[in-house]
């Protein structure tokens, strides 16, 4: 891996990929909003982990399934959609952080790591990162873990907005009423984002 000069535009890639709204960041907002910024970290970084383990597979060879056998990836639509949905409900549906006696918790971080193995957006950002970014020349396993990190340091900050953004919007609920209505507002963003997957 001598030359390195394929580390900036796979970042800037990446920073316009984990900017942007998606599954994670939706979660990390209500999340955030939730339980605080803290208490949110877990989910974070199994997000970041899961979506290392997945870049990493795709360049060694996990995409390949997918050209292979569509079939698997219309299973993986449909699970994350429903895993996607069963989320959203929860969101919509929990009462304010001081009326809770549900025992409710954020992600944890194996949730949010499995989560990413079945999240098409993180597929299909890892597809185009591998397919896009990796050097022909090399190590195959040492390039595909260096674009692998990368990426994920590039997208630490990027998702860490968004759970600071959802703590910020939580200090300034005040009323159960607010609540409802941003917790229902998170559930069908997160909810919509199944309309893009399903596409």
């Amino acid at each position: 891996m001598e030359d390195l000069g394929f580390l900036l535009p796979a970042s800037l890639f990446m920073i316009s990929m984990t900017i942007t709204p998606g599954p994670n960041n939706v979660m990390l907002t209500a999340s955030g909003a939730n339980y605080g910024f803290l208490r949110t970290m877990p989910h974070l970084l199994g997000i970041l982990a899961g979506c290392f383990m997945l870049f990493g597979g795709i360049a060694l060879g996990l995409g390949v399934v997918f050209e292979r056998f569509p079939l698997v990836q219309q299973g993986l639509k449909l699970v994350g959609s429903l895993y996607l949905l069963v989320l959203a409900w929860k969101i919509a549906k929990a009462p304010p952080p001081n009326l809770r006696t549900d025992g409710a918790r954020p992600l944890s971080f194996w949730q949010a790591l499995a989560f990413q193995f079945a999240n098409p957006k993180a597929w299909v950002m890892g597809m185009a990162l591998m397919a896009s970014f990796l050097p022909e020349s090399g190590n195959p396993l040492l390039n595909a873990v260096v674009l692998a990190g990368v990426a994920e340091l590039v997208g630490l900050p990027c998702i860490m907005l968004w759970a600071a953004f959802g703590t910020a919007i939580g200090r300034l609920l005040k009323t159960p009423r607010a609540w409802r209505w941003f917790n229902g507002s998170m559930g069908a963003m997160t909810a919509a984002c199944v309309v893009l997957i399903l596409q």
